[in-house]
């Protein structure tokens, strides 16, 4: 059975039972037909069922919100915050897919030559519990209005809202078999991966899950898109508006109970602020509320289970006995995690080298604009960085530099339908969102044509 625990409390929400081989090969079948229908469905009806998508979610919202935070513990505002942005992201592809999916006229030797965007067919989405509706909705939402369909393998502790996703896009007027939840373990996927119904397969998750799904896929020829691990620089140049950047650097590393790929995890300063910048996290880091996600004055939950608080309990005192000061913090009970700030960490240190997945920040201390770069640059991950300053001419610069699929000047790193998202080195390749993400799992045909 896959089972819901509130993290607050840790009572069980719900049990879900994983379904079957017939099961399974039932959801295949319906796919594949869906996928046939959408085919013949015009392009403008599947618009008008996605905006009804974006109505539903919308007109649900506290429903929607409420079992998020009851499966995996963000505040019931980020919750919402959650729902509305896949409303949102909703609205926005189906007012420009029509755009996204133009055949694009390229000039040659023949009477007509372009290029057309076609679908596919089934593409199995793996997603994580961290953002448990928007990481499903950022794949599903292009996909399925190219025409794709989606098969969901959800992480088992938000199965509830697994099947909730299913059903919002059920009740929108899509045929059945567009969308549909996939309850299965991980060690059971690999039949799914290879039938050849399945034409891709994309994964936002760990960089180990990601290398494995990558090599499952490899191995039978699937499309693979990988949104993987981060541990995102958050440079702060001397220069830099230093309350503006404290305050995005605390809201960037503990929105979520600092659970995102793309979380500031490394703060790194130029020497000669780095007390003032210190003084000033520290004081709106005391300032949070951990507590109780359904309370409205709590402005931070807990994480998500027991045993990734542990395992980051772990990463901060091994950090500390190599030799950083504990600024705040550092306890937590359960899963509730109190806002925890370190200072004096090096490269060769725990919370340097590995990524950490909880309200643990650090602050990382540079000489000068270029050792900030190297440091930014030394590590594996690259996933998103974000760079403070007052002079515009020099952050283009720089952000040449930066080793990461996003750079953020002035701005707290963050996904938008409008712009490619995605990662280099070990936080993945491949890109959601925008018309770059939404073409990953088409068929880009070539087609020339002579008089």
């Amino acid at each position: 059975m896959f089972t819901s625990i509130h993290p607050f409390t840790q009572k069980t929400i719900a049990e879900y039972k994983p379904h079957t081989k017939a099961e399974i090969e039932q959801k295949l079948l319906t796919g594949e037909k869906a996928y046939r229908t959408l085919l013949q469905v015009p392009l403008e009806q599947r618009r008008e069922w996605m905006m009804q998508v974006a109505r539903s979610l919308k007109e649900n919202v506290e429903t929607h919100a409420t079992l998020i935070t009851q499966e995996m513990g963000k505040t019931l505002k980020e919750a919402r915050a959650e729902v509305l942005k896949c409303a949102s992201t909703a609205e926005y592809f189906a007012e420009n897919i029509t755009e996204i999916l133009q055949p694009r006229p390229i000039p040659s030797d023949a009477y007509k030559s372009y290029v057309s965007y076609e679908p596919k067919g089934i593409i199995l989405a793996i997603m994580p519990w961290n953002f448990p509706y928007w990481q499903v909705f950022r794949f599903a939402i292009p996909n399925i209005l190219a025409g794709n369909t989606g098969l969901l393998k959800h992480a088992s502790n938000v199965s509830g809202c697994s099947l909730a996703i299913e059903k919002v896009f059920m009740e929108s007027g899509f045929p059945e078999g567009v969308f549909q939840s996939l309850l299965v373990s991980s060690k059971d996927l690999e039949p799914i991966v290879a039938d050849p119904r399945v034409q891709g397969v994309t994964l936002t998750g760990s960089t180990p899950a990601g290398k494995s799904v990558a090599a499952l896929a490899g191995k039978y020829l699937k499309k693979t898109v990988l949104e993987l691990g981060g541990s995102d620089p958050f440079i702060v140049l001397k220069d830099a508006d230093l309350e503006a950047a404290a305050r995005t650097a605390v809201q960037g590393r503990m929105q979520n109970a600092g659970q995102s790929c793309i979380a500031a995890k490394r703060w790194i300063v130029e020497k000669e602020i780095v007390p003032a910048f210190t003084a000033e996290v520290r004081r709106l880091l005391e300032h949070l509320q951990q507590g109780d996600p359904m309370l409205e004055s709590t402005n931070m939950g807990p994480m998500a289970r027991p045993d990734l608080a542990e395992e980051l309990g772990k990463q901060l005192q091994d950090t500390i006995r190599q030799g950083a000061k504990l600024e705040l913090g550092g306890t937590y009970e359960g899963c509730n995690f109190a806002p925890t700030l370190l200072t004096g960490v090096t490269s060769d240190m725990t919370a340097f080298r590995e990524e950490t997945f909880g309200p643990l920040a650090v602050i990382i201390e540079a000489a000068d604009e270029d050792e900030a770069i190297a440091l930014a640059n030394e590590t594996d991950f690259g996933l998103g960085s974000a760079l403070w300053t007052s002079d515009l001419d020099k952050a283009a610069r720089l952000s040449s530099r930066i080793e990461s699929g996003n750079v953020f000047i002035n701005a707290m790193v963050r996904s938008d339908a409008r712009l490619p998202f995605g990662g280099v080195k070990q936080s993945g390749y491949g890109r959601e969102l925008s018309l770059e993400g939404t073409h990953e799992f088409l068929n880009i045909k070539t087609v020339y044509i002579q008089q």
